[in-house]
């Protein structure tokens, strides 16, 4: 077995002390310094015989040594240099940069790990430096073996998880010791990411290790666990074909490709899931309003105030309804469609105006002066939703406010966002009420307000223009996980336990932006309807299903984020007709609909 000393050869350089691989200056927003390399001597190999050869560009390799697969397009889209001396891929046959040059040869031992982490001095980007592993091989030569047994033997995929993701702590915790003898602390427990950090005098140096093979033994709700794989962050989505090639090769330059395209285009390396990328896109624009003191910056959670009667699960719940369609709604019917809004949660997270700092609660009068005010303050409102059997409301239409009852009123909270929608006018999907009608007993608001998610939506919505304009279909999923898995996550404390992550934690923001794409969808329904005389007959989340006449369009010309987008377009035979005119329920519906699209249409905003 050849040494370290061997594969380090390889490289062939002497870089600067306190300077990555590609000789840039640590970025701006990090207080680690990097360690000096180890001398050039140090590195050599042993045989003076044997020259290290020049460096190969993953794109270069002979074709004869690429697998038979296809290429999807989105792989054949150039790499840059962005993540260079930011990150490393390791697979069993060699280590690569990012931009797919070679490194070194294999890595398989902890000590030669050691030396490679010494000698690399990767620097942060957004967030810390990564070591990226492809292939299960890449893995097993450092002893990173599991054997959880087969889907065969467990009823739920989760007791495989669950089991596999213990034997995965436990295999490298007994592996790692030597990088614990070299100066290496653990930073939490080891799983398919292991976060490695060393004092040398008084710099910090950290890496993180990511394990590609083992990604699906994390539970994150970002990757949809639950028997059903989802979007597994950079990595891509399995199901929806974007996941990295199945070779090692062309796996380390598609993996390659995408570290540089998230530094090029989001300011950052990628974070272990979506919602962590897209936290990190937010604080890179944090720390840069901290330094230049211009800029809204939060610096606190915005957590539910103390409140009785909050809502449960949801506080401004996504719509979910749907109806039987009536005559005039198969009257000339040829097709189904659905139309849903471009990267909803985006758009509105850019146009909103959100409450930090601050809160006050205002009881009585003090909180229906504030809401009859020109623009209500950012918060939240107790108040009586009327029955809605009492008003002229669309009867195709789902009721304007998800708690609303037709018979009967109800006392709960909702946002500013609601508040404003329930005194639209009807015609635009509101419910033309009066502040006075709402009977509001309390409130809870802040004293600042501001859009605090502009820049960050400016910088995912260019991102993904771009990757919208090469076809690169793998980042343009990539950075709707990254927004939806965000605005999901701010719900939960938990996901933000660390101080320095408190302030993602805003569940109103959360509550505000759901209920824009709410009443948005409703102002669209309404004017489909005076154009069209077409009604919904299914909603759900920021999606609306219709019947539709032959040349019918409904989908908005606009490329703007919020505009409504054709999702799906079944022409309908006469079986799909029936199936829909002989619905008795609102479930029968639901599975026509199902049929006509020929799998289940529901999916998760």
């Amino acid at each position: 077995m050849s040494g370290i000393d061997d594969q380090i050869a390889l490289f062939d350089l002497d870089p600067a002390p306190g300077k990555p691989l590609n000789g840039s200056a640590a970025p701006e927003d990090t207080a680690t310094e990097a360690p000096p390399p180890p001398a050039k001597d140090d590195l050599q190999s042993a045989d003076a015989d044997t020259a290290p050869p020049d460096p190969v560009d993953v794109a270069d390799i002979d074709e004869a040594e690429k697998p038979a697969t296809e290429v999807r397009p989105w792989e054949s889209l150039p790499v840059t240099e962005d993540a260079d001396g930011h990150a490393i891929i390791v697979t069993a046959a060699a280590t690569y940069t990012p931009s797919g040059v070679r490194l070194t040869g294999p890595v398989d031992s902890i000590e030669k790990l050691d030396k490679l982490l010494h000698w690399a001095a990767l620097t942060p980007h957004g967030l810390t430096a990564q070591v990226w592993f492809v292939g299960i091989d890449s893995c097993s030569q450092l002893g990173w073996s599991i054997d959880p047994g087969s889907e065969d033997d467990v009823d739920d995929l989760e007791q495989l998880r669950q089991r596999a993701a213990t034997e995965l702590t436990q295999t490298i915790t007994a592996s790692l010791p030597p990088l614990i003898a070299a100066g290496w602390e653990l930073r939490g427990d080891p799983g398919y990411v292991i976060h490695l950090i060393r004092k040398v005098g008084k710099a910090t140096q950290m890496v993180d290790l990511v394990l590609e093979p083992y990604v699906w033994t994390y539970w994150n709700k970002d990757f949809g666990w639950g028997n059903r794989v989802g979007d597994m962050g950079i990595l891509g989505n399995p199901a929806a074909g974007t996941y990295l090639p199945d070779d090692d090769l062309p796996a380390a330059r598609e993996l390659g490709r995408r570290l540089a395209w998230s530094v090029k285009h989001l300011d950052t390396l990628p974070g272990p899931t979506p919602a962590r990328t897209g936290a990190a896109v937010l604080d890179k624009i944090r720390r840069e309003r901290l330094r230049t003191g211009k800029g809204i910056v939060v610096t606190a959670g915005g957590p539910i105030p103390p409140i009785d009667g909050a809502p449960r699960g949801d506080f401004e719940p996504a719509a979910g309804w749907s109806r039987i369609p009536d005559a005039d709604d198969l009257e000339g019917a040829t097709a189904l469609v659905t139309i849903d809004q471009r990267a909803a949660y985006l758009a509105s997270a850019g146009m909103l105006s959100f409450g930090y700092g601050r809160v006050r609660n205002l009881l009585g009068v003090d909180a229906a002066a504030a809401a009859t005010s020109d623009k209500p303050p950012f918060g939240i409102w107790r108040v009586t939703l009327p029955a809605a059997g009492q008003y002229a409301l669309p009867e195709k239409l789902p009721l304007p406010h998800p708690a609303m009852l037709d018979d009967q009123p109800v006392q709960t909270w909702i946002t500013t966002i609601s508040l404003d929608g329930l005194c639209a006018p009807i015609a635009d999907g509101g419910m033309g009420l009066d502040v006075d009608d709402l009977d509001i007993t309390e409130a809870w608001v802040y004293e600042e307000q501001g859009r605090a998610l502009d820049k960050w939506a400016k910088v995912l919505r260019e991102a993904r223009a771009v990757a919208a304009e090469t076809g690169d279909a793998a980042m343009k999923r990539f950075l709707g996980a990254c927004y939806k898995g965000y605005v999901g996550r701010m719900v939960n404390p938990d996901m933000w336990t660390a101080t320095r992550m408190q302030h993602h934690h805003q569940p109103l923001w959360r509550a505000a932006i759901m209920a824009h794409c709410r009443w948005r969808g409703r102002r669209v329904a309404m004017r489909i309807a005076r154009e069209t005389g077409r009604w919904p007959i299914r909603t759900m989340t920021d999606s609306w299903v219709y019947l539709v006449g032959e040349g019918q369009t409904l989908a908005d010309d606009s490329d703007a984020l919020g505009k409504m987008v054709l999702e799906k377009h079944v022409e309908l035979t006469d079986e799909m007709l029936l199936a829909f005119a002989e619905a008795e329920t609102t479930h029968e519906v639901r599975l026509a609909i199902a049929a006509a699209h020929g799998a289940d249409h529901d999916e998760e905003q």
